[in-house]
């Protein structure tokens, strides 16, 4: 009947987080060998960082390739859906044999970011408690880097990081990715690369470890997070701590359905509007209705049909605290915080650097991008990836990318 809704799907989980026990897909994990000082102060015990790879090492290291992902991302750049990865690679065709990112030559590295839900330690993690009921460095893990064990070591107990879980900046999910290189003995990377929120962690390390980054690709970023930027942030997360079923971060063992996933999709709706431009919008949702809803009598516009479809993606297969930390780093992003001003931060790097941004991008508009080239020793000009999809062109534009990559890496 005209107005009418199909059937509602299933719950979402509680949390869509990647949890101890389920498959490791392609994953492979580091713990770091002591707790990591945090930026805003104290540490941060027992870490461990998910990461996948692509192709063999070369005997010194040199044809490492470090891939950094965005806000919802993790680290299937690469590869089919499958057990333990629950969609495609999200640069799947940038990596692989013949492809820009060609394994055949490379080793290419993607971790999942300090604070995700992918397998690193975030608020759906578990962390061990002693007798005396504190986390502490010297907490027993009996599971191992992946694994959750109830006995909690020397006869502690085991919860989730949940609302307890530190304030992060981008600084700190580097150094936890500089572990992951050490581990791997990679001293130098080839190169670094990123957009949107992976931008700002590539630029970080060619800024504060310019010399373990031979070559440089910024796409979609900025140096430091803009009043607006914040102000789109500062909303989506008011809307999932505004959800009842957010307890304060505390919600990861309650059922299907009772996680706060309408906070969650609500911020993703919103989020979803700025990835993309007005153009792209109107021209492919116009003011048509959803098939046979009628806007009038309870239905949906085609384009409000299309952010309920991304709000319950993402629920099902991201978790509502990670968001949360993920974009106060984002937030904090800085790159001249205590470097003398981004200026002279940006006169640190020494890699060789290509920086661009998206014609139609509205959340990160391309003068921040040629603040970005201007500054950079070495990063020529900014260029420009043309596309009618806004700030989500750096993921759907692949084409372009790989030419920016190619020019890099010869």
């Amino acid at each position: 009947m005209p107005g009418a809704r199909l059937p509602v799907a299933a719950p979402p989980p509680a949390s869509g987080a990647w949890q101890e026990g389920d498959p490791a897909g392609r994953r492979r994990w580091v713990r770091l060998p002591a707790p990591l000082p945090l930026e805003a102060g104290g540490a941060l015990p027992d870490v461990r960082i998910a990461y996948e790879t692509w192709g063999r090492p070369a005997p010194d290291g040199s044809n490492a390739v470090l891939v950094l992902h965005a806000l919802t991302g993790d680290s299937h750049v690469a590869g089919p859906a499958g057990p333990g990865h629950p969609t495609t690679g999200w640069w799947d065709a940038l990596v692989g044999p013949g492809r820009a990112l060609d394994t055949d030559r490379w080793f290419v590295v993607a971790p999942n970011v300090l604070g995700g839900c992918q397998g690193s330690t975030g608020p759906a993690s578990y962390r061990e408690y002693g007798e005396d009921g504190e986390y502490g460095e010297d907490a027993e893990n009996p599971a191992g880097p992946a694994g959750r064990d109830d006995r909690g070591g020397r006869g502690g107990s085991t919860a989730r990081w949940g609302g307890a879980f530190p304030f992060l900046t981008t600084r700190d999910q580097v150094e936890a990715e500089a572990a992951v290189a050490d581990h791997l003995g990679i001293g130098r990377w080839a190169l670094v690369l990123g957009g949107s929120m992976g931008g700002m962690r590539a630029l970080e390390w060619a800024v504060g470890r310019p010399e373990r980054c031979a070559a440089l690709l910024v796409l979609a970023s900025t140096a430091e997070a803009s009043a607006e930027q914040i102000a789109w942030a500062g909303v989506q997360l008011h809307a999932i701590r505004a959800d009842p079923r957010w307890r304060g971060g505390d919600y990861h063992e309650a059922g299907p359905g009772g996680g706060p996933h309408r906070g969650l999709g609500t911020a993703r709706r919103l989020a979803h509007v700025t990835y993309r431009s007005e153009a792209e919008l109107a021209s492919r949702f116009g003011r048509a209705p959803q098939d046979t809803e009628h806007p009038w009598r309870g239905g949906r516009y085609r384009v409000e049909s299309y952010l309920d479809h991304h709000a319950d993606k993402l629920a099902r297969r991201f978790d509502a605290g990670s968001y949360v930390v993920l974009t106060e780093a984002m937030n904090s992003h800085d790159i001249g915080r205590g470097r003398g001003g981004t200026e002279s931060a940006l006169r640190r790097v020494r890699a060789r650097t290509l920086v661009a941004g998206v014609d139609s991008d509205r959340l990160y508009p391309l003068a921040q991008q040629r603040r970005l080239a201007d500054g950079i020793p070495g990063a020529d000009r900014l260029r420009t990836i043309e596309s009618p999809y806004g700030h989500d062109g750096f993921l759907i534009e692949t084409e372009q990318v790989a030419a920016l990559v190619r020019e890099l890496t010869g």
